[in-house]
């Protein structure tokens, strides 16, 4: 079975690269296509997981609008699709790519995966556009690997078809272990984390930051840093920010954040990098999908600073909170995790034990066989 994966962001090439893997140990020929909506980070994610494209379309430009995006992808994934002519494309997520890839694919009657597919909020504006990312893809696609009973429900209740859908656990979680052991090993030596342990005191607890969504830009990012300026004044806290690349986001934490004290604004990380500081922090504050799965693993709490998840299983698991933008809430928050926050205890993972992409190649070699 030719099949190819198509991504074009960070998140998605990590979610997606142990299942590159797995499917090239079965012996599936594996063609690999990257839009490269985040370029810089894409690669750094493509070379620890060892994954040459075989097609980049390098279509990233600065402050390019999601219209503009979505018409190059539309044209530029049609020229591999009528090259390759795949028996089956695998997308990710909640993307731009994800979206306009399964587009093409059905309208050339090429079959269509979804991994990470059914997670909802059921408001269009929120993630945005990912949720209506998310929803396009369902529509268009033959196969949904579901993560969670939840994200399987949510399909059933908008008719897909049981048969159709295959509930596997989250591949980030898969990417997360491969990972921690990769950057265990003692022969391992990477300069960007010796770097960071060089320049992170480690007598504080450690405040992780990020935030990149649409939708905080402006004043949820705002008052995010206004939270954190004032969780600074505590003694006992270093705050960590690896900031987006995005112009909005800079723009808007540099101008508030910079040359403070407990404060640390950092340039991205690499994924081993930034998996390695998960692994140092007390407390993760994010808008991010992929952290809020990746964090149970590692038994770290997370504030989840949005006002709406598709990700309601580790709120209900009691592993994040949603805590918005608002100032006060987030400052609450973050006293009362730091104050008596001890552990988890027990660390199981709603989105999975990290075998989902097996049981997705699992399934294909079976749909193989009939």
């Amino acid at each position: 079975m030719k099949t190819l994966l198509c991504f074009g962001t960070r998140p998605e090439a990590i979610k997606m690269a142990p299942l590159y893997h797995e499917l090239k140990s079965k012996n599936f020929e594996v063609v690999v296509c990257v839009t490269a909506q985040h370029r810089e980070m894409l690669d750094q994610v493509l070379n620890f997981f060892e994954i040459v494209p075989d097609y980049d379309l390098n279509l990233m430009q600065l402050n390019q609008g999601l219209n503009g995006l979505s018409a190059k992808i539309l044209s530029k994934i049609d020229e591999v699709l009528v090259i390759e002519r795949p028996d089956l494309v695998l997308v990710h997520g909640d993307t731009t790519t994800s979206s306009m890839v399964a587009l093409a694919a059905f309208h050339l009657g090429i079959k269509v995966g979804h991994i990470e597919a059914g997670l909802r909020t059921y408001n269009k504006k929120a993630p945005f556009p990912e949720e209506i990312n998310r929803q396009i893809t369902s529509r268009l696609v033959d196969v949904h690997f579901t993560p969670t009973t939840e994200a399987t429900q949510n399909l059933l209740k908008e008719c897909i078809l049981q048969k159709d859908i295959i509930e596997t656990g989250n591949t980030v979680v898969d990417a997360l272990l491969w990972t921690t052991n990769k950057i265990s090993k003692k022969d391992y030596n990477h300069p960007e984390i010796e770097k960071l342990k060089k320049e992170i005191p480690n007598d504080k607890k450690i405040v992780l930051v990020t935030g990149h969504r649409r939708e905080s830009f402006e004043s949820g990012l705002k008052n995010l840093c206004q939270a954190l300026l004032k969780v600074a004044e505590r003694e006992d806290v270093i705050i960590l920010y690896p900031v987006h690349l995005n112009p909005n986001v800079k723009k808007v934490v540099y101008e508030l954040l910079s040359e403070k004290e407990n404060i640390y604004l950092i340039p991205p990380v690499s994924y081993p990098a930034f998996v390695w500081l998960m692994q140092q922090s007390f407390l993760i504050i994010t808008d991010s999908g992929g952290i809020q799965e990746e964090a149970p693993s590692l038994g770290k709490p997370v504030l989840v600073t949005r006002d709406v998840s598709e990700r309601q299983e580790g709120v209900k698991a009691g592993v994040s909170t949603l805590v918005g933008t608002d100032k006060n809430k987030i400052l609450n928050a973050v006293h009362t995790t730091l104050d008596h926050f001890i552990s988890f205890e027990k660390i199981i993972n709603p989105y999975g034990n990290g075998d989902a992409s097996k049981k997705i190649v699992e399934y294909l070699l079976i749909k193989m066989s009939e």
